[in-house]
């Protein structure tokens, strides 16, 4: 009796967070917009919407004649990502919007982690801080940031559960406690998200890496997962699913096997759980490649891979170009079906119109919000005040902290005196041109109180 009642409140719950993030009224008009779209569409142009090609060339200036601005004029892309620069991202939506068929815009994706030109702490350290607030708001300022500069879709945030400090990706998560990283996703999801996708200050989430990507055996990335469900269940699918229950527009697959199985063609993962159970209605998107991979792990050629991916509910190939070069050929040999096309295609589009994207496609490409919104005082201002509070300090022998203003000070360590590594890791969008080096800024802070004697290693060669 009490798991049933349990059972109905999960439904109820869920049902919920489903209604909110799409109003009855407004999924009506939705539906009947993305209907009449789609009887517009060719069957490549169905499958265009499925592609996510690497920018390439095309972040070099050279939009109108490249290989992926031909793609995009026969509709055979539905995205980019990592291209940076609002003017840049104008130029390649007007290719989609204006000399395209059907004039459908593209959705533009980015790895903003941590922050965007303001950089916040790594997650991991962010995770110290246990203040979801605080963490909610470096997302939304992440947000502000990046639509700022035409972003509309992070990858982000990652909440994979890591137990072994030899994983190497485990600084962009929140760290091994399931609790503490079901808050934090919902937090991000929230921050990133906002309470209207539409706003042009918010930016939709994809939480990621579904499923298990931190536990590979050995720590060695991409390795195998061997795992109970019970151990899924209890202490490594809580984020993920807080993430759903928060209203995540998208999610990104794992590279890793569950049950033997990779998880991008992996359908109990992405239908039995993700949706039948979770109820989560956004589109699916691959890892770099995903797809492509699954052929080492002797789940068949780039034709039996891309099938199984689409039949298991993945609905965005990054990369890999499996989804552009095959489906069309398993559909004529029965290996896929056009409801399973005509299903991927439409959650891609209802994610567009759900972003504003139908209405304007040049809502984030609003130039003079650049010099407004991003890198900006108030917002370097939050940055600095979180990082404090995710400080953690273990031993101050002799209250050598703080560090007196005065006397010399040896600074030791091929990080202190370089821009590039002062943003940690996952800062694709950083400006290092805009801030100092530890040295720098510490030479700054003290000048005429102390000196500052820098090394690059105490080991003299």
């Amino acid at each position: 009796m009490r798991i049933g009642r349990f059972l109905l409140t999960a439904v109820i719950t869920a049902s919920a967070v489903t209604a909110m993030a799409t109003p009855q009224a407004d999924k009506g008009k939705m539906d009947q917009f993305i209907d009449n779209l789609m009887g517009k569409m060719t069957l490549q142009e169905k499958i265009g919407q499925l592609n996510l090609p690497v920018s390439g060339e095309i972040v070099t200036g050279q939009a109108k004649s490249s290989d992926v601005a031909g793609k995009i004029r026969k509709g055979q892309v539905g995205g980019l990502f990592n291209v940076k620069g609002v003017e840049n991202i104008r130029e390649v939506q007007k290719i989609a919007v204006e000399q395209s068929r059907l004039k459908i815009p593209l959705l533009f994706g980015m790895d903003v982690i941590h922050g965007y030109e303001t950089v916040f702490p790594i997650p991991l350290a962010l995770s110290c801080s246990w203040d979801m607030e605080a963490i909610k708001e470096s997302a939304r300022i992440a947000a502000k940031e990046s639509s700022a500069d035409g972003i509309c879709w992070t990858f982000s945030p990652m909440v994979d559960i890591c137990r072994d400090p030899r994983w190497g990706r485990m600084a962009e998560g929140g760290g091994e406690d399931p609790y503490l990283g079901s808050e934090i996703s919902a937090a991000m999801v929230k921050g990133y998200q906002g309470d209207d996708l539409t706003d042009k200050n918010t930016i939709m989430a994809c939480v990621k890496h579904f499923a298990l990507y931190g536990a590979p055996e050995a720590g060695r990335d991409y390795n195998t997962v061997d795992m109970s469900h019970l151990s899924m269940f209890n202490n490594y699918f809580p984020p993920y699913k807080a993430a759903i229950d928060a209203g995540v527009g998208s999610v990104m697959t794992s590279f890793n096997v569950v049950d033997g199985i990779p998880a991008t063609g992996n359908k109990w993962l992405m239908t039995d759980v993700l949706r039948d159970r979770w109820g989560f209605d956004g589109f699916v998107v691959t890892d770099y490649t995903a797809i492509s991979e699954m052929i080492a792990h002797g789940m068949g050629d780039l034709q039996q891979v891309s099938a199984m991916s689409l039949s298991a509910g993945t609905d965005m190939d990054m990369v890999a170009d499996g989804f552009l070069t095959t489906l069309e050929k398993s559909l004529k040999e029965g290996k896929v079906t056009m409801a399973e096309i005509d299903k991927a295609c439409r959650r891609i589009l209802e994610a567009k119109y759900k972003l504003g994207l139908f209405d304007d496609p040049y809502k984030y490409c609003d130039a003079s919000r650049v010099k407004k919104d991003i890198f900006t005082a108030e917002n370097r201002a939050v940055a600095r005040k979180i990082a404090t509070e995710t400080f953690v300090l273990l031993k101050n022998e002799n209250n050598l902290l703080p560090l007196q203003r005065k006397g010399k000070i040896a600074l030791v360590g091929p990080l202190a005196n370089t821009k590039a590594n002062m943003p940690g890791t996952w800062s694709v969008a950083a400006a290092s041109d805009k801030y100092n080096s530890l040295y720098e800024s510490m030479k700054q802070s003290l000048a005429g109180k102390a000196e500052v004697l820098y090394a690059l290693s105490l080991i003299h060669i």
